[in-house]
């Protein structure tokens, strides 16, 4: 097959894999909140990071050892979009009856194996840029950004398409996946490793890497790791419905970023996509700790901007300047995080380290800190008008981060001839 095919079949696939996901993700919460379900946003969210502790390595090992990655891909979508369907066949049945667990169920099962695929698909890319003898390095990355293409084209679908107060975007996602499911089949066969028979059960499992913790630097940076990430589904879970909700507002009815919240939030994904062009430079320069310093002030600041704006003029203006902070929030803390954890660790230990990084941010921190931020939000919006509860929320978010990048400033040591 030639390179430029090769390209373009992973292309496809890249934007589809994150279609699939960006059809809700940033829209459910505000779904939820017109349902009745509001109080329950952070339960639908953690649960993405809960099944992101075991299933991801479950499901690898499989493809591993078994079953071709591709095929694995296939099954994997093909199942997590017949759940998702089903979630929003009985939202659409339940109409304004539907409670929490006519939907947590299945859309749980859903998105269990959802999230394995996020690994399954970077796995197969670079099998098969691998088998055509192309670079992974410099051929992935510019792959890659169509994923985040893929997210906003479908962020703003369901946004043009007036699905995101209602069941609709879980349709939209069941298919988009059941399109990657059959897509994923027409993709070059990747072999299992027999060799990966041999591996412990622990080693499989990526186990190993946290022989890290004895190490007092490395066991820093994820423990503080883990801490910042759980700001990571804080707007997603909850930035919808706090702007959408402006709607009740009079003077901010009908304005651009209330009816078309989906839209607005796609600027953080573009941003997202030009500031992983600055890590190289950033890196190189400053290195991990200042690095990772202004990530942790980045989410202070998108956090912050959310306490002081409105849909209005100047207001949106806050909501735009949240939105392109998040780049440099979420790049400079996952992409930066991920790129100092290959370079500190042993060859041998690469994979198992980059999957604690991953068990410690999107597993264990964005779970309980989306469980926590819902206990926030909850306080402090019940009992009061909706807006005179929501700025605090926010600005508790944004202190919460300040006190992370306070903490880390003091306890992190860098070496200097580690800098990247």
């Amino acid at each position: 097959m030639q390179n430029s095919n090769v390209k373009t079949k992973l292309i496809v696939l890249s934007f589809l894999q994150f279609a699939v996901w960006g059809a809700y993700l940033t829209s459910m919460g505000r779904y939820l909140g017109s349902a009745g379900m509001g109080s329950d946003i952070g339960w639908f969210y953690s649960v993405q990071g809960i099944v992101s502790i075991f299933m991801p390595a479950l499901i690898g090992i499989i493809a591993d050892r078994w079953v071709p990655a591709q095929r694995m891909l296939s099954f994997c979508h093909a199942v997590a979009a017949v759940f998702m369907g089903v979630t929003g066949y009985i939202g659409m049945t339940k109409g304004a009856d539907v409670v929490f667990n006519d939907l947590f169920w299945t859309y749980t099962i859903s998105v269990a194996f959802y999230m394995p695929t996020l690994a399954l698909s970077n796995s197969v890319s670079y099998t098969v840029l691998t088998k055509a003898g192309l670079d992974t390095v410099k051929a992935f990355p510019p792959i890659r950004v169509f994923g985040t293409v893929g997210f906003i084209v479908s962020m703003w679908i369901v946004d043009l398409a007036g699905f995101q107060n209602d069941y609709s975007q879980f349709l939209a996602s069941a298919a988009w996946g059941a399109v990657l499911a059959v897509y994923s089949l027409t993709l070059p066969s990747c072999p299992v490793d027999k060799g990966a028979e041999q591996k412990s059960l622990s080693s499989a499992l990526g186990l190993d890497a946290f022989k890290l913790f004895n190490q007092r630097r490395m066991a820093m940076f994820f423990i503080f790791s883990m801490l910042l990430g759980a700001a990571l589904q804080v707007s997603n879970g909850y930035a919808n419905m706090f702007i959408g909700g402006f709607g009740a507002m009079e003077e901010y009815a009908g304005t651009f970023a209330v009816e078309h919240t989906n839209m607005l939030i796609s600027l953080s994904q573009i941003s997202e996509t030009l500031c992983i062009l600055l890590i190289p430079f950033f890196l190189k320069r400053f290195g991990i700790k200042i690095v990772m310093l202004i990530a942790m002030l980045g989410w202070m600041l998108r956090f912050g901007f959310f306490a002081v704006g409105d849909p209005g003029m100047p207001g949106v203006m806050l909501f735009v300047l949240s939105m392109i902070v998040y780049g440099v929030a979420f790049d400079f803390f996952n992409i930066s995080g991920s790129l100092f954890v290959d370079k500190e660790v042993p060859e041998s230990m690469r994979s198992s380290a980059q999957g604690l990084f991953m068990l410690m941010t999107n597993g264990l921190g964005a779970s309980i800190g989306v469980i926590a931020a819902q206990g926030v939000v909850n306080a402090c919006t019940r009992n009061q008008t909706y807006f005179a509860g929501w700025p605090t929320a926010w600005y508790i978010f944004a202190g919460y981060a300040l006190v992370i990048a306070v903490l880390f400033a003091l306890v992190f040591k860098e070496k200097k001839a580690n800098k990247a």
